[in-house]
């Protein structure tokens, strides 16, 4: 008798993977579409535009035409170059006071300020409610001839120190280099706190007291504790204070005078009343590059790169 063949049952197949689906895949670069569509209608074909610009000749009357002159840089940079010098000096100083006057009182808010906290975080940010302008507007009055604050400063006998370096004129403090960086100080006050504040705020509380355990001093405590770990905050706020303070014009028009004109009003006037579009793109990018140079020399020199 011939044997009966058996079948064999068909082995059992495994799970099998399954790749995510592609929709799946495509959804975090749907997501980040919409910023970068905005990027390049906002920020690079505007930069392309101002580029181009930049390297033009001809007039307003007769028109533009790139001629890739760029010899337009250094004219603008060999005629305008007190303009930058005082920009930066400007947006320096008025860095440097708003570092000085917002570091005390982010560490208040963050360490002392305790149920008051909100509150106070709120009348930081107040100044935003209102208009820049309106902002600026008022130390016009502030900083007039006969305000109190001019008479205290006068009879402190501050006017005669800054008088002396050249910042004021005498009993007069608007309408010169003082009052520019009296507002500049004033409407970036805000940038620099709250990312000083963000930065104080994470600092674990655990290490001021394992600080006090060892026997360090509140200002050893603070230099070799608190200061260090605040630095990404520092170096936040200190960017975004002095960035858009080289460049602002706002306040050297309102409350300076001709020989407090900064970069960024020769800019406006190129092109605004000048109508000397190369000139002005030609400036614009010129104090781009300078400021990015600055910010990439600070960033490495204050060896963090994690910023708030």
């Amino acid at each position: 008798m011939s044997a009966t063949p058996t079948t064999q049952a068909p082995p059992v197949a495994g799970p099998v993977p399954r790749r995510p689906a592609t929709r799946k895949r495509l959804v975090p670069y749907w997501l980040l579409l919409p910023g970068i569509v905005w990027l390049l209608v906002f920020f690079a074909l505007p930069m392309v535009y101002q580029a181009s610009t930049s390297v033009q000749t001809g007039s307003l009357e007769q028109g533009f035409q790139v001629t890739w002159h760029f010899r337009t840089y250094w004219d603008a940079f060999q005629e305008y170059w007190p303009q930058f010098v005082r920009s930066l000096l400007y947006a320096g100083t008025a860095t440097l006071l708003c570092l000085l006057l917002g570091y005390p009182l982010a560490y208040l808010i963050a360490f002392r300020a305790g149920r008051w906290r909100n509150l106070l975080l709120v009348l930081v940010i107040a100044p935003f409610f209102t208009s820049f302008l309106i902002r600026t507007l008022a130390w016009k009055t502030i900083l007039a001839d006969d305000s109190l604050l001019v008479d205290a400063l006068g009879a402190l006998h501050v006017l005669d120190v800054t008088s002396w370096l050249g910042w004021t004129e005498g009993d007069r403090v608007l309408a010169t280099p003082m009052a520019v960086v009296c507002g500049l100080t004033y409407n970036f006050l805000p940038f620099m706190i709250l990312p000083l504040y963000t930065s104080l705020e994470r600092i674990d509380t655990r290490l001021h007291e394992a600080a006090r355990d060892l026997y360090a001093s509140p200002a050893t405590t603070f230099r070799k504790v608190t200061f260090p770990l605040s630095m990404p905050g520092v170096v936040s706020g200190t960017l975004l204070t002095f960035i858009p303070a080289s460049g602002d014009y706002v306040n050297a028009e309102l409350l300076g005078s001709t020989d407090t004109k900064m970069v960024g009003n020769v800019i406006q006037s190129q092109f605004l009343r000048v109508l000397d579009y190369p000139t002005a793109a030609a400036l614009s990018f010129i104090l781009m590059a300078i400021v990015l140079l600055m910010v990439t020399f600070y960033i490495r020199k204050a060896g963090t790169e994690d910023l708030v």
